[in-house]
Formats: C-alpha cells, structure tokens, sequence
C-alpha cells in the first residue's frame, strides 16, 4: 500500500479524489490517498497544488517525488526543503485549452475584431486584413505547451518564428535561440505569445530594450507568466503607440488590484489566469502513470531539472 498525500488550496480536494482515485484503479494501484497524515513519514507521494498549505517538505522523509498540478514549477525549484524527485503537469486537456486561447487571441489581434466588436457605430469603417501568410507571430518557449501553439498557428499559414533557450526543430516553425536569436525573433514579429518558464534568464524578458525591437504596432499575448515582462516597459511602450495592443492572461500579483493601469488602458485587455487549467481527469492520468512507473524501476516523465528551473 501506497500512502499519497494530496496537498493543495481549499476546494480542490473534492475535485481530484474520484479521478486520482479512478486513474490509481485503472493501473492496479493500492493507494492511501488522503488530504492528511498523522504523520508525515508515512508518505510515499506527494501530490503538490504550489498555492497550498505545504511549504515545508522535511518532515516527509520517506517520500519518493512531488509530482505537481501545474506546468509551472517557479515556486518549488529554489524550495530549500525539497530534495527529492519533482515532476512537473504537461497535460493534454491543459494543452488544448492552451492551443485554443491562444489561436483566439492571436486571430483576434490578426483580424483586429475588436475594431468592430467595440464600434458598432454606424460608421462603415472598411480595413482589409493581411493573409495570415503575410503576419508573422513569434512563440517564444517551445515546451509542450509552446510548440503545440505553434504548431497549430503553422497550421493556419501564419509565418511562425519560434524562440527557446535551446535550438528546437518544429515542422512549419523557424526554430532560434540565443540573445542574437530573439532579438532577430523580435526585431520581425507582429504578434508575440509568450509561453516560457519563469527563470532567473526569462524574468523582464520583455522590457524596454526589447520591446523596442518590435516592428511599431506589434501586438502581446501574454498566457505564461506575469514576470516575463517589465509592466512599466509595456505601459510606456502602449502609450507611445510602439506597441498596439496587449493580451495579459498572468501578472505579478494575482488577482490584479482593481486599481492597476493595466484594467484602464484601451489597448490593454485582461483576462483572469484562465488561458488554460489542470483537467482533474488527464491530469490524475498522468499522475498515476508516473507512479506506476517508479513503482516499476522506470524513469518517470516531466522530471524538472532543477538547474535549468524548469
């Protein structure tokens, strides 16, 4: 018998207990799962939401890995307490809903629907737009959550550039990497989504330096992570018009203040961190999967290197 501790924000027990518990049957599983142990060397796994109770992880000494519910991993790599095996969530159900915003927001921006949906007034206002063959989008992070954006937006002929921290090869995509390689990223892309890994080399990676690389009128969609640009850069950047519009689904403080320029700025539209979630269902799947597997000698998958912070 396995003890699996859940540990996560209020609520999200009741979520996850019947799929986890479905999808440990499903592998021949004997599992304890429970929100809490007496004990805390009685634990095996830990099933870890970041924004719950645990922070401390010494106690559980007999723990085998931490396998997380989110993509992100930012808060728990540099956890001095954590010393043992950590997964990260690639999800599918979280990669569709991923690809799904992300394809909206960018056609929104290409299509500039908003000149239309927020104009309705009575002015025939007739812009063509370009084919999406002519605009060029930049995906900078080409992790599982990036290249299937990508790849999906290769699909609708826009002329993707796409941008990691080590060169990548993705049908349909121009693959770069690199300080030259992003400023040559930048320096040619109307749309830019940003999809990387909160790192100490991706923080601010949009600033005012860089957001002075994009062509004028550029557009940001922004699905990752709050930091991975300089809000004041933005700001001044929108106001200046050297940037057209932006899309922000993340921030650095969550919810955003009523009061932050962002929710006041026209060309600035806000939407509350739900470009994608954790889908209980595939995402219990892929947790029971790696336990299977380690429980079996095999390598388990979506191990974070901790070195790289992601």
């Amino acid at each position: 018998m396995l003890n699996v501790l859940f540990s996560a924000r209020d609520g999200l027990w009741g979520v996850y207990e019947e799929p986890l518990r479905k999808a440990f049957a499903s592998r021949n599983l004997s599992i304890n799962l429970q929100p809490d142990f007496s004990d805390p060397e009685m634990v095996h796994y830990i099933v870890y939401g970041p924004t719950g109770p645990l922070q401390d992880f010494t106690p559980y000494s007999n723990a085998k890995a931490v396998l997380n519910l989110w993509a992100g991993v930012e808060r728990l790599v540099k956890n001095p307490t954590l010393n043992i095996p950590l997964t990260r969530m690639v999800d599918t159900g979280l990669q569709e809903g991923m690809v799904e915003y992300v394809t909206a927001h960018v056609l929104r921006h290409h299509l500039d629907t908003d000149r239309q949906v927020l104009n309705q007034n009575g002015v025939w206002d007739v812009v063509i737009p370009p084919l999406a063959r002519d605009r060029t989008v930049a995906v900078l992070g080409l992790g599982a959550l990036g290249e299937a954006c990508a790849r999906q937006l290769a699909t609708l002929n826009f002329n993707v550039l796409g941008w990691s921290r080590r060169q990548k090869e993705i049908h349909g995509v121009s693959c770069f990497c690199g300080e030259d390689g992003l400023r040559d990223v930048l320096s040619k892309s109307d749309i830019v989504v940003l999809l990387l890994p909160l790192t100490d080399g991706t923080a601010n990676i949009l600033n005012a330096d860089t957001l002075a690389l994009l062509p004028k009128g550029a557009a940001i969609v922004n699905p990752g992570r709050g930091a991975l640009i300089d809000d004041d850069a933005l700001l001044a950047a929108l106001g200046s018009g050297h940037v057209g519009a932006a899309t922000l689904d993340v921030f650095r403080q969550e919810p955003l203040p009523a009061e932050h320029p962002y929710w006041h700025n026209p060309k600035v539209t806000v939407t509350p961190h739900i470009a994608s979630e954790t889908r209980p269902e595939t995402a219990s799947e892929i947790i029971a999967d790696n336990i299977h597997r380690n429980e079996n000698g095999e390598p388990m998958r979506f191990l974070v290197d901790r070195s790289a912070g992601y």
